[in-house]
């Protein structure tokens, strides 16, 4: 019998806006002289979604909020908070939660009028790609204690690399809305959950400090202008009360925010599988009857890449089957025990022997099986995405609900949930006996391949911003109309296709 004091909560219904636009990996493989089997075969990679003019985290908040309440017939009146996990914000001190607030407001006002949703609590949080996993968690205690209540938390970000760089083909942009409710019908989400934080600098998008003297030589370099007395501007600049422009205000120093961050790929995985691990030890601490991961039917990962959960995942694959009934075939298949410590003179040559053997159980039959029934469902929506940082974690979901051919209801799903900087929170989840019928309306495969492909002048066009007029032809989304000096924005509205 439920717990009338502790309510079962969980996820109701997922909608996920994916921009239209996609540029083919193999176009970007060629345009960079990058072997395409490297990144299709090697990290699961087939294209990348690509914003358009005029798409942001906002605009693709509103789309994908604005088909979660159409498909569930929802009042706007009746939901009590909108909370947005991003990395992808806007403005550093107005919520984009409040942009795209803006756009919805605007179009549900004919018929709920102009105050829908005037005591909707809306808000973002950001922890790089956790955010929206931790703004889940936050509503999910406030249903416990509010169970007439509805919720949603977005994930919405654009996931976007310099050019060149070796995350560039990486990227992806989206949106994923989640329904939250007391007596889910798809998913119920388990109160206890494990957490794992280290303050790290694995990948950040820093406040960079430019002095205001640099900048005006660049400037001048750039404009052959050599012979400006620079030293001598900048002192009058120091003297003036006025601030007006950028490099006419009163500060002696700027601090520039970029979209790309700073990252070194190769030690934000080991942090990814050392902060999935700790969380994971966290959780087991909470169940006493917990006998590891290996037992939950589906895993959902955050996919920074398509298969970024099978590379790091053979370390607790290897820690728990090895104490169990396959343990000799697993050693049988690895061919060789794991490294020991001991037999090193120093701890980087024994972590690259560990790393050599995690690919080697990676590689054993019993570990393939297990990929492809219990995390690869998850990866095709990534595969043809990319990382959408928030979002990942839920393209994986849905992704994992529309592909699998073998889920029933009382399954339980595992998550293992990160973000940079650096965090990890696992948590389970068990199916609901109304799956079925709320997967059936995502179609999220289906408009995949309805999407627009691109050729690389066009993405370089849109990467740069240089690209003035949207390139796709659809009308029927919210999209940004006009920025203006002072950074108000203003928006066109139509009806989701």
């Amino acid at each position: 019998m439920r717990n009338p004091q502790n309510p079962t909560v969980g996820i109701d219904d997922l909608a996920a806006y994916i921009p239209s636009l996609y540029l083919p990996i193999a176009t970007l493989a060629e345009a960079r002289n990058i072997e395409y089997a490297k990144l299709n075969k090697g990290l699961g990679l087939e294209a990348m979604a690509v914003p358009d003019v005029g798409e942001d985290a906002a605009t693709m908040m509103a789309n994908a909020v604005r088909e979660l309440i159409d498909r569930n017939q929802l009042d706007p009146r009746r939901i009590g908070r909108i909370y947005l996990g991003t990395e992808s914000a806007l403005d550093g001190a107005k919520p984009t939660a409040t942009y795209a607030l803006q756009m919805l407001t605007d179009y549900y006002a004919p018929h709920y009028g102009p105050d829908a949703f005037l005591h909707c609590d809306v808000v973002d949080l950001t922890f790089a790609c956790i955010g929206a996993v931790d703004a889940m968690q936050n509503s999910l205690d406030w249903l416990r204690t509010n169970p007439e209540e509805l919720a949603i938390v977005v994930a919405a970000d654009n996931a976007k690399y310099e050019l060149a760089s070796t995350g560039e083909y990486t990227q992806g942009a989206g949106a994923v809305a989640v329904l939250l409710s007391a007596q889910p019908r798809l998913l119920a989400v388990d109160s206890k959950w494990g957490v794992a934080t280290r303050p790290v600098y694995d990948f950040y998008k820093p406040l960079r400090r430019v002095d205001k003297a640099d900048l005006i030589k660049e400037v001048l370099q750039l404009a052959n202008r050599n012979h400006v007395d620079v030293p001598a501007l900048v002192a009058d600049l120091r003297t003036r009360l006025s601030h007006e422009g950028v490099v006419a205000s009163n500060e002696e120093t700027l601090y520039l925010h970029k979209e790309t961050p700073v990252f070194d790929g190769p030690y934000s995985n080991a942090c990814y599988q050392q902060r999935i691990r700790e969380a994971l030890d966290h959780y087991q601490a909470q169940h006493e009857d917990f006998s590891g991961a290996t037992q939950w039917d589906k895993l959902i990962f955050h996919l920074p890449y398509a298969y970024q959960a099978r590379r790091m995942f053979g370390e607790i694959f290897w820690r728990e089957q090895v104490r169990g009934p396959q343990a000799e075939l697993l050693r049988e298949q690895c061919g060789q025990a794991p490294p020991r410590k001991e037999d090193f003179e120093d701890q980087a040559a024994f972590e690259q022997a560990q790393m050599g053997f995690w690919r080697m159980v990676s590689k054993t039959p019993l570990y393939r099986e297990f990929v492809a029934q219990r995390i690869a469902p998850g990866e095709r929506a990534s595969s043809l995405v990319g990382n959408i940082y928030t979002g990942s974690i839920f393209l994986s979901l849905m992704s994992t609900l529309e592909n699998a051919s073998d889920l029933a209801p009382g399954q339980q799903f595992g998550f293992f949930a990160y973000g940079s900087g650096s965090k990890s929170k696992v948590f389970t989840a068990t199916l609901c006996s109304g799956w079925a019928e709320r997967v059936a309306r995502f179609g999220l495969m289906e408009r995949l391949q309805k999407r627009q492909a691109i050729d690389y002048p066009t993405y370089e066009a849109l990467h740069r911003g240089i690209q003035r007029e949207p390139v796709g032809k659809s009308a029927h989304i919210f999209r940004t109309q006009t920025l203006d000096a002072a950074g108000v924005r203003s928006y066109t509205c139509g009806d989701l296709v």
